[in-house]
C-alpha cells in the first residue's frame, strides 16, 4: 500500500509538473497541486531553469552536508533552515502582503464588519497609495500595522483563521488566474521540500501574523505550525477586564479567547534573530528571505557558524509574470553582493513562478 502510494503521489507530481510547464491548466498550480510538489534529488527540480546557478549552489550546498565524508557535513540535528514568507516563497506584490490587503477589503468591503469613522477614513485614504505602490508615509505605515489587528478586535483565533480562509479565496490584484490561497512561488516550494526531504528542520521566521501565515500554509507547505515564527497578535480574554493574564483564572465554561485589538508584536529584522534564539535554540545554517526586513535572518546565520552556511536573497525583478520591482531588486542585489548573500532571480532563474498562465493583468 505505501508502495502505491508512493507511486500514485510521484505521478500526480510529474503531471502537475508537465501542466504547469505547459500552460494546459488554465489557471495557477491550485492549493492541492502545490502540496503534491515532493523533491528528494537535485534531479528532481521542475520549475527552475537548468542553468540556474543558485540551485546548483543549493544542491550542491545539500549534498555535501548530507554526506559524512564531506568536509561541509553537518548532522541531521544541526540541519536548520529558516525562510521567510511574503516575497520569499508566497506573493508579496499584488499590491502588498496578504495582511495589508485583507485590511483594506476589511475596512472597505466587508458588508459584515462596520469600522469605526477614523479607521474606514484612514483606509480609503491609503488604498491609493497601496494600489498605486507610491508608497506610505512612516507615520502612515505605523498606524496601518495598529489596524491589522485593531480591525478583528472581539474575534476568536478560530474565527480569524476562517476570516483568512474566506480571503484567501479572492483573487490577487494585478494578476490573472490566481486566487491568494495558490500565489506560491512553486520554484521556492521545491527548495522547502527537497531540504525536508534532506534531513533539514524547515522553519518559517515572518513578519506576517502567526494565525495567518499558519492559515496560509497548512495543508500546503510541509512545515508544522510549532515551526512558524511570525509577529503574534496580543490576545485577551471576554471576561479578563483589567486583570493580568497571570494572574486571571480562565474560565472555560464562562468566557473565550479574543483578539484584544492592540497593537502586532512585530517580528522584523534582529527580532527574527532573537526569535530564532527562543524557538529554535539553535543557529540554522540556511537563510532565505527577499529583502532588509530579513537581514537580521542573514547575518546571524553566517556570523560565527560552526558549520558551512549560506544565505539566499530572492530578487522581485520579473516583470512580466510577477508584479516585480526592477529599482528595488537593483538595490537589494548590490546590499547582497556586499554583504555576502546569495541572489535568487525570479526573472532569470525560475522557470515558471506561478504556472504559465499566471501573467500581469496590465
Amino acid at each position: 500500500m505505501m508502495k502505491r502510494n508512493k507511486m500514485s503521489t510521484c505521478v500526480f507530481s510529474a503531471m502537475l509538473a508537465l501542466s504547469v510547464v505547459v500552460g494546459s491548466t488554465g489557471q495557477a498550480a491550485t492549493r492541492e497541486e502545490v502540496a503534491a510538489v515532493h523533491v528528494a534529488t537535485a534531479a528532481d527540480f521542475q520549475y527552475w531553469n537548468a542553468d540556474s546557478p543558485t540551485l546548483k549552489k543549493i544542491t550542491q550546498f545539500v549534498e555535501e552536508a548530507a554526506n559524512p565524508l564531506s568536509p561541509n557535513f553537518i548532522p541531521v540535528a544541526d540541519r536548520i533552515a529558516v525562510f521567510d514568507m511574503d516575497g520569499t516563497f508566497y506573493c508579496e506584490t499584488a499590491p502588498l502582503y496578504f495582511q495589508e490587503t485583507m485590511f483594506l477589503y476589511r475596512a472597505l468591503e466587508d458588508k459584515d464588519y462596520q469600522p469605526d469613522k477614523k479607521m474606514a477614513e484612514f483606509a480609503a485614504k491609503i488604498q491609493p497609495k497601496i494600489m498605486n505602490k507610491t508608497g506610505l508615509t512612516p507615520a502612515e505605515n505605523q498606524k496601518l500595522i495598529a489596524y491589522l489587528t485593531k480591525a478583528y478586535q472581539g474575534m476568536t483565533p478560530e474565527e480569524y483563521r476562517a476570516y483568512v480562509r474566506k480571503f484567501m479565496q479572492t483573487n490577487e490584484t494585478g494578476l490573472t488566474n490566481l486566487k491568494r490561497g495558490e500565489a506560491f512561488y512553486l520554484p521556492m516550494v521545491e527548495i522547502i521540500s527537497y531540504l525536508g526531504n534532506n534531513g533539514f528542520s524547515v522553519y518559517i521566521d515572518s513578519a506576517c501574523g502567526s494565525d495567518t501565515a499558519r492559515e496560509l500554509v497548512e495543508g500546503v507547505i510541509p512545515i508544522p505550525p510549532d515551526r512558524i515564527i511570525a509577529s503574534d497578535f496580543v490576545y485577551t480574554t471576554t471576561k479578563m477586564g483589567k486583570d493580568h493574564p497571570d494572574s486571571h483564572f480562565y474560565d472555560r465554561h464562562q468566557e473565550k479567547v479574543v483578539i484584544s485589538g492592540e497593537r502586532l508584536i512585530e517580528n522584523g529584522q534582529t527580532v527574527k534573530i532573537f526569535s530564532i534564539l527562543k524557538q529554535i535554540g539553535k543557529k540554522p545554517v540556511l537563510a532565505f528571505g527577499n529583502s532588509m526586513g530579513d537581514s537580521g535572518m542573514f547575518e546571524y546565520t553566517l556570523q560565527d557558524n560552526p558549520y558551512n552556511s549560506a544565505a539566499f536573497c530572492v530578487l522581485c525583478d520579473d516583470t512580466e509574470r510577477e508584479l516585480g520591482n526592477p529599482a528595488k531588486a537593483d538595490k537589494m542585489m548590490k546590499t547582497a553582493m556586499q554583504r555576502g548573500w546569495n541572489t535568487i532571480s525570479m526573472r532569470d532563474e525560475f522557470k515558471t513562478i506561478y504556472g504559465d498562465n499566471v501573467t500581469r493583468a496590465d
